[in-house]
C-alpha cells in the first residue's frame, strides 16, 4: 500500500454552493475553496508546478537557492514547496503585507527581504530580477513563467468543470500574476467557448492583496487580454465587506480577495439567469486577522 506525500494534497479543493447568500433569478454561486490546499491558497498549485517542472528540464536541483517576489500567498506556497523538495527560499516582499503572512513563510523556513510598501510590488520584482543577476539565486518568476498558468490548466479547470458536470456558465477570478485565470479560462473553452471568463482587479485607489492593477510595464507576461471576456473593477469597501458575508453568512473564512470575487458573481448574477456561476476563494481569513478588517463594525 502507497501512502500519499503532502504534494499528493495539493489540488481536488471542494466547490461548495453558497446557501444564504442568493444570487436570484435562478442562478447558482459556487465557491472553489482554495483555501483548502496545504498551505492554505490556490497558489500551492503554481508553486509546485513552478518547481516539479523546473526539475524535469534540468534548470534547478535540491540545495540550489530560489528567489522570487511575492506578496505573500506565493511566497507562502513556495516556501512550503521549497521546505518539501530541500531549495533554500528567498522571498522578497513588500513590507506592508500581514505579519501572519511573513511569519508563515519564516515557518516554512523561507529568508525574508522587504522593500517598503511605496516601492510595492514593483519595487519586489526589480530586486529580485537584480539578486538573481548577480548570481544569488534561481528564478521561478511566476509572472512569466508559463509553469503557472500549466498548474490551472491541468488542475484547477478540470476541477471546475468536472464538479460542475459541464454545467458551468461564468468563471470568475482575482487578478494578480494571473495565472489562474489564464490557465482555468483556456481548459473551460476548449471544452465550451460560450463559457465566460471575468477578470477583477481593483479600482483606482484601492488595495485589495491579492488582486492588482499593474503599470503596463509590469504586466505579466503570461497575460493574454484574448482569453478573458470582461474585467470588472472591484472596490476596496465593497471587497472587505463581502469578505465579511463569506464568513458570517456562509461559514467560509476567507482573503479580500475571496470578498471581490463574491462582489464580482453577484454583480453578474444580476445581468443573467439560470447561470451556473463559479468563483475562486483564494486563500484563508487566518492571514488577515492582524489587518483588523474582520473586527471591522459595519
Amino acid at each position: 500500500m502507497e501512502f500519499p506525500t503532502l504534494e499528493d494534497t495539493v489540488g481536488n479543493t471542494p466547490l461548495v454552493r453558497l446557501v444564504r447568500i442568493d444570487a436570484g433569478r435562478g442562478n447558482i454561486l459556487l465557491a472553489k475553496l482554495e483555501g483548502n490546499n496545504p498551505a492554505g491558497s490556490v497558489k500551492d498549485r503554481p508553486a509546485l508546478s513552478m518547481i516539479q517542472e523546473a526539475e524535469k528540464r534540468g534548470e534547478i536541483a535540491p540545495g540550489d537557492t530560489l528567489i522570487e517576489a511575492t506578496s505573500g500567498n506565493t511566497g507562502i506556497a513556495l516556501a512550503m514547496a521549497a521546505a518539501i523538495k530541500g531549495y533554500r527560499m528567498v522571498l522578497i516582499m513588500p513590507d506592508s503585507a500581514s505579519q501572519e503572512r511573513k511569519d508563515a513563510m519564516t515557518a516554512f523556513g523561507a529568508e525574508l527581504v522587504t522593500v517598503t510598501g511605496e516601492a510595492g510590488m514593483e519595487g519586489a520584482r526589480d530586486l529580485a530580477a537584480s539578486m538573481i543577476a548577480k548570481g544569488e539565486g534561481k528564478p521561478l518568476d511566476q509572472f512569466a513563467n508559463p509553469d503557472n498558468p500549466l498548474a490551472h490548466y491541468l488542475t484547477t479547470g478540470p476541477e471546475v468543470w468536472q464538479q460542475t458536470q459541464g454545467r458551468v456558465t461564468h468563471f470568475i477570478s482575482s487578478m494578480g500574476t494571473t495565472g489562474t485565470i489564464m490557465g482555468v479560462s483556456r481548459y473551460l473553452k476548449e471544452r465550451d467557448p460560450k463559457v465566460q471568463v471575468i477578470g477583477l482587479q481593483p479600482e483606482d485607489g484601492a488595495s485589495i492583496a491579492g488582486i492588482r492593477r499593474w503599470p503596463e510595464a509590469y504586466l505579466p507576461s503570461i497575460f493574454d487580454e484574448a482569453r478573458i471576456d470582461r474585467v470588472l473593477d472591484i472596490g476596496q469597501h465593497e471587497a472587505e465587506e463581502h469578505m465579511r458575508r463569506l464568513a458570517r453568512e456562509e461559514g467560509i473564512f476567507a482573503g479580500v480577495s475571496s470578498g471581490g470575487a463574491l462582489a464580482g458573481a453577484l454583480r453578474i448574477a444580476e445581468e443573467v439567469e439560470n447561470a451556473v456561476i463559479v468563483f475562486i476563494v483564494c486563500d484563508r481569513g487566518d492571514r488577515y486577522l492582524s489587518t483588523g478588517l474582520y473586527a471591522a463594525e459595519q
